[in-house]
């Protein structure tokens, strides 16, 4: 799938999560994608894999393509940035989840930022 096609898959995806969920997620659209298998999420989620780039199917390049372009498109659509955090499921003490290989803070919170729908002004 080239860029062109996967901007426009995603489009599609990210209108189908507002619908069914009132908000976008990274996560969502890369487990909608096929770029991220739901076991392995997951296995993510219960600590089984140190961070979530490591089981994403595809490369940095393509993965950053998808966010930048769902990230602006979000904006555009006047959908309101949320950071949501991202605790461990299980028994045991619940951590802060890491999403990328460095766990460079910026990257961190790129990821873990939900797009939600705006409440209209009465």
């Amino acid at each position: 799938m080239n860029r062109k096609e996967l901007h426009k898959k995603a489009m599609l995806i990210t209108g189908l999560l507002l619908k069914e969920k009132g908000y976008i997620s990274f996560v969502d659209v890369f487990l909608k994608l096929g770029y991220l298998d739901q076991k392995d999420y997951e296995n993510w989620r219960r600590k089984k894999i140190p961070y979530l780039e490591k089981v994403i199917k595809v490369n940095l390049g393509r993965i950053n393509f998808v966010m930048k372009a769902i990230r602006q498109n979000s904006l555009n659509g006047k959908l309101k940035p949320s950071w949501t955090s991202y605790k461990s499921w299980g028994k045991g003490t619940k951590i802060d989840l890491r999403f990328s290989k460095t766990g460079e803070e910026n990257i961190e919170k790129l990821y873990a930022t939900h797009f939600v729908k705006q409440k209209k002004e009465a």
